[in-house]
């Protein structure tokens, strides 16, 4: 039954999902946005340790739940920790109804056409075998199309769904992440490529996907993908626009969903008190929740 209410939420519930995923490369930036310079801590462990708590901290929040957050993305370090004393997939989904997914990738190759495909991921049958023993409902893997070049967004496109196949096999929901660039010139051009890749790569797909992308420059301009039958949800990213932009932006799409990292924490801080806290995180995530649902 568990399986079947998480993918229900995924499906029919109102809200968003929370990307609380950052890895070892983008810890050290995230924690100084939340107030925590490096000289504070010593070492990966400590370094771990303090992001965690902030983690939990914003877990724990009493906006922090299913009504609104749908889903988190969990890094594998916090899959492995406990909150209260409880594993983190299963706090978050018995004491907060919020879906836990898992962040698979393990960085970016150097571009090449066009786009930053996937690094190898070893041992990766196995993660996937330990994460669905945890309670993870589904996995988030990322790589980066910085180009309209067609040969690089079909090599990403297929990896993706590769990787995706790999992930169903362990009965878990893959979200596929071919982030387009923001910033890049043929921006427009690049998702209409992306889109037809994705459109061709779906019919193969047995059961279905979750994709995350990229804001569309063109508003509603992925409603094929949302409306596909082998697609269960579309989500965004932030991609790097600060939460007003990014949920303006959001609004205008009907059917997608925010994925938000940087864009649901901006505000927070280390020194607040819990109610300073508890009042940011919630106004952030009223804001985000409102932009999720506005279409």
């Amino acid at each position: 039954m568990t399986i079947a209410a998480m993918t229900e939420q995924m499906r029919a519930g109102k809200g968003f999902i929370a990307a609380l995923d950052q890895s070892g490369g983008s810890t050290p930036k995230a924690l100084k946005l939340y107030g925590i310079p490096e000289t504070a801590y010593s070492g990966e462990t400590e370094m771990f340790d303090m992001m965690h708590a902030m983690r939990a901290r914003i877990i724990k929040s009493p906006a922090f739940t299913g009504d609104k957050v749908v889903g988190a993305i969990l890094f594998e370090q916090t899959m492995d920790r406990t909150i209260d004393g409880i594993p983190t997939a299963t706090y978050l989904w018995k004491n907060r109804q919020v879906v836990p997914f898992l962040k698979i990738d393990k960085g970016l190759e150097a571009e090449a056409d066009g786009v930053q495909l996937m690094k190898p991921m070893p041992g990766l049958d196995a993660l996937l075998a330990r994460a669905a023993k945890a309670g993870i409902f589904g996995t988030k893997e990322r790589s980066v199309v910085n180009a309209a070049n067609r040969k690089g967004i079909a090599a990403i496109v297929a990896q993706q769904f590769a990787v995706g196949a790999q992930v169903a096999s362990h009965g878990l929901m893959p979200i596929l992440e071919p982030e387009v660039t923001i910033s890049i010139a043929d921006k427009r051009e690049a998702e209409a490529l992306l889109q037809d890749e994705i459109l061709k790569a779906l019919g193969a797909v047995k059961g279905q996907v979750m994709l995350k992308l990229s804001l569309p420059t063109v508003a509603n301009f992925y409603k094929p993908l949302v409306d596909h039958p082998k697609v269960l949800k579309v989500v965004a990213l932030s991609g790097g626009h600060a939460r007003d932009a990014a949920n303006a932006i959001l609004a205008q799409n009907a059917g997608i969903i925010a994925s938000f990292s940087r864009a649901l924490t901006e505000g927070l801080s280390a020194g607040q008190s819990d109610a300073e806290f508890d009042a940011a995180l919630g106004a952030a995530i009223d804001s985000i929740y409102r932009a999720s649902v506005a279409g």
